[in-house]
């Protein structure tokens, strides 16, 4: 489906099932034709239907991407309160998930405003040893340009959504 009006909404969803999960999966396609699938804590969302992660610890997903930049990213509200709401009432309160198709562009420098957001997504964790060791140092970026999206659908309880 195209996104056209949708954005804010699927934006919505999107940072709601990061919040649930602190990350994304982006998937792309492997050298050999095999679909490869990468956990991404750094992923953000602009107001155009585009948005950049941090291109950090992807080896596997840096090759694919530089060879062919077409992806799927996924993101799925896996909260509990979500999903207890959703099943007590019988319909989900909102959308559980989208799909966004897109490519990623070349690999860049991180500009010092996209380096600010990651220090304030990972500051409150910034004390502990893993996160330290995990959560410094990001320097580069890929932009991510979306045309299309696909719901995260179930045969029922989804009236009213999308």
């Amino acid at each position: 489906m195209e996104i056209g009006n949708k954005w804010s909404y699927i934006r919505e969803v999107v940072e709601r099932g990061q919040r649930s999960t602190v990350y994304c999966s982006i998937a792309s396609i492997n050298s050999d034709g095999m679909p490869n699938i990468t956990p991404i804590g750094t992923v953000f969302l602009r107001d155009d239907n585009t948005g950049y992660f941090f291109d950090h610890y992807t080896s596997t997903l840096a090759e694919n991407l530089d060879r062919d930049p077409r992806l799927c990213l996924s993101a799925v509200d896996a909260g509990k309160f979500f999903w207890f709401r959703s099943f007590l009432k019988g319909r989900f309160v909102s959308p559980p998930g989208v799909r966004l198709y897109g490519e990623a562009g070349p690999l860049r420098e991180a500009s010092p405003a996209e380096i600010a957001l990651i220090e304030d997504r990972v500051r409150p964790t910034r004390w502990l040893k893993g996160s330290r060791l995990l959560w410094t140092n990001f320097t580069h970026v890929r932009d991510l340009t979306f045309t299309e999206y696909r719901p995260v659908t179930y045969p029922v309880m989804m009236d009213g959504l999308w």
